[in-house]
């Protein structure tokens, strides 16, 4: 239990900027298996972010509440997976072989693809968060309840998309100089199941609310597909950089297919 314990808050200390407790043992082969709660660190994220959300929308209005709760998990995240968007952004918009997107990646400086992504990307975020929340809000269902499983399942099924590329793919960078080359050494049946448990739990009982949102699974995966299928052309393989990038596009298309499949289905 403790061992566990300490993988879990291993997990937390490397994707969030959540204070841990001191006493936790920092073996560098707890990061290896910390990808089995790399979802469950999205449900955390997605609560704090459905708490701010209620908190605001009850005292100014839903729009910039939703504004605010994109806001707090940024901060809570220290921007980890957006940074690694901004960098895929600048690494395969400028980038024409594997050596010059993995140089141009690794530079801590954004440029022009990363700047506009970036915010092309917290736009569409937002607007269709807003208009996904909006929807929900004129159904008959439970409001705080959908709500906050519609934060929790964004935040935990982005984020299992993301990982599971760590259990079909290679890491690309030969040396060990990334920040992310910890989780790409190995990985065992237990990260499998972990991640796909906490990744999919949230959408199973958003489901049982309204089927519907079941579908959901289809555009996430074949996103998370195309994106590993093309880091695999480019760079033979994934980086940190890769795997924030995808969990970014994956939340966004959750919330596009939900907003896609409440109106159409």
């Amino acid at each position: 239990m403790k061992k566990e314990l300490d993988i879990f808050f291993t997990a937390l200390m490397f994707y969030t900027r959540i204070p841990c407790p001191k006493n936790i043992n920092h073996d560098p082969d707890y990061l290896n298996k910390a990808s089995r709660y790399f979802p469950l660190v999205g449900w955390i994220v997605g609560l704090v972010a459905f708490g701010i959300f209620i908190l605001f929308d009850y005292l100014i209005g839903s729009e910039i509440a939703v504004l605010l709760s994109m806001i707090t998990s940024i901060l809570v995240t220290g921007a980890f997976h957006e940074d690694g968007f901004a960098d895929v952004c600048d690494g395969f918009g400028g980038g024409w072989t594997k050596e010059k997107i993995l140089l141009i990646m690794k530079d801590s400086a954004i440029g022009a693809y990363g700047a506009i992504g970036v915010f092309l990307l917290l736009l569409i975020k937002l607007m269709s968060l807003t208009g996904l929340l909006k929807m929900t809000g004129e159904s008959n269902l439970n409001q705080p309840i959908i709500y906050l499983l519609l934060f929790v399942t964004a935040y935990s099924l982005s984020r299992l998309a993301a990982v599971s590329i760590v259990f079909t793919h290679e890491y690309s960078r030969e040396d060990a100089t990334s920040k992310s080359k910890p989780i790409a050494k190995s990985f065992t049946w237990r990260e499998v199941v972990g991640a796909f448990f906490f990744g999919l739990v949230p959408l199973l009982v958003l489901s049982y609310f309204q089927w519907q949102f079941i579908l959901t699974l289809i555009p996430v995966f074949l996103i998370r597909i195309y994106l590993a299928r093309y880091f695999q052309r480019w760079i033979g393989g994934y980086t940190g950089d890769c795997l924030g990038a995808t969990q970014q596009v994956c939340e966004v298309v959750f919330y596009l297919s939900a907003i896609a499949i409440w109106k159409f289905i």
